[in-house]
């Protein structure tokens, strides 16, 4: 007498079957025990992470990286022994293109094909930037050229997305075509660029948000590439639209306890968001912009003003309560939203 298949679980040596057949146990018994012994082999459940990223999948992620960077470092290297002026530049092109060939396209490799991204986008920078610098007059930092060069990057940036599809290319691909943006403001209107830098930067980073939140809404599961995507346009977004504000901070001159507080204000405002989209990359990314700022108020006041180290040590206790209680302040928050709205958020985790 056969046991009918309720469950997932296989009975490869047909144990079961055989206790039916010589009457050890009844069917019902038998198939009671099939379905103990699938509940009992499937594996724990893990708790949702909506932000799962993979940047290694293991040692050998980190070995090949380490591989590739010795050797398009020295290939460069060695390109720019000939005195090409882009010879460097090309052969590193070259290589990053042919090498994701294998470790992209065929391995899979994540932080590999991150590091081969940004050989190959910055080696496009560059090659676009020598060949317009041999033109007649031109310097290494003139704003037009710079814009052309960030331009052909974005472009390079498109076709290796095309062909490869890492996640990040998105993100680099729009950071290209900003900078191509903003280097051609300067070209076009100098000092009006000058005035209006920081809020050009703040508008550039509200759009790139606003970007990531459209890609983001397509999928509330995360169960998809565009997850990655969105996750990678956050982290850019967070630290260009910081940037402009604690630039200010800055520029004003203020007080060392007026600017540490209103730098802790602008991160308890960044949070609420983080927490509301559910991105910490959208939190941390500005958090680490916020070292530099805190470096500099040290530098400002000395060891001799607590401010600084106490604003640190509230920060860190911030990060480390949305860290403990971030699912349950999310309900919270989400509670308060329209349904119209949180329809179009990932939902909370209960």
């Amino acid at each position: 007498m056969t046991v009918p298949p309720q469950t997932p679980w296989i009975d490869r040596i047909g144990l079961l079957p055989a206790a039916v057949a010589r009457g050890i146990v009844t069917p019902e018994q038998a198939r009671a025990l099939a379905a103990l012994a699938a509940e009992l082999a499937a594996p724990p459940a893990r708790p949702r992470d909506d932000e799962a990223l993979r940047f290694a999948g293991g040692f050998g992620d980190i070995f090949v990286t380490i591989g590739l960077a010795l050797f398009l470092g020295a290939a460069a290297y060695l390109a720019e022994q000939t005195g090409f002026p882009m010879a460097s530049a090309l052969v590193g092109l070259a290589l990053s293109w042919l090498l994701a060939e294998y470790f992209t396209r065929r391995r899979r490799m994540a932080l590999p094909s991150i590091a081969l991204l940004a050989a190959f986008v910055a080696a496009s920078f560059l090659v676009v930037l020598t060949g317009a610098m041999l033109l007649p007059g031109a310097g290494p930092e003139d704003p037009q050229r710079l814009s052309v060069a960030a331009l052909g990057a974005a472009l390079a940036a498109a076709l290796h997305y095309r062909r490869f599809r890492v996640p990040i290319t998105v993100a680099a691909t729009v950071a290209g075509l900003g900078g191509a943006v903003l280097k051609g403001l300067e070209a076009a209107a100098p000092d009006w660029f000058a005035d209006h830098l920081n809020p050009l930067l703040f508008l550039t980073g509200l759009i790139v948000f606003a970007l990531a939140m459209r890609i983001d809404m397509t999928d509330t599961a995360r169960t998809t590439r565009r997850a990655d995507i969105a996750f990678w346009l956050h982290l850019l977004a967070a630290p260009l639209i910081v940037h402009p504000v604690l630039w200010g901070l800055q520029a004003d001159g203020e007080a060392s306890g007026a600017r540490a507080a209103a730098i802790l204000g602008i991160f308890i405002a960044l949070g609420a968001v983080a927490l509301l989209v559910d991105r910490r990359a959208m939190l941390v990314s500005g958090l680490a912009y916020a070292g530099f700022a805190f470096a500099g108020l040290l530098r400002q006041v000395g060891l001799s003003d607590l401010t600084p180290p106490a604003t640190l040590l509230a920060l860190g206790a911030m990060v480390l309560m949305l860290a403990a209680f971030w699912h349950g302040l999310r309900g919270l928050m989400m509670r308060g939203l329209p349904a119209g709205i949180s329809r179009r958020l990932p939902p909370p985790i209960r």
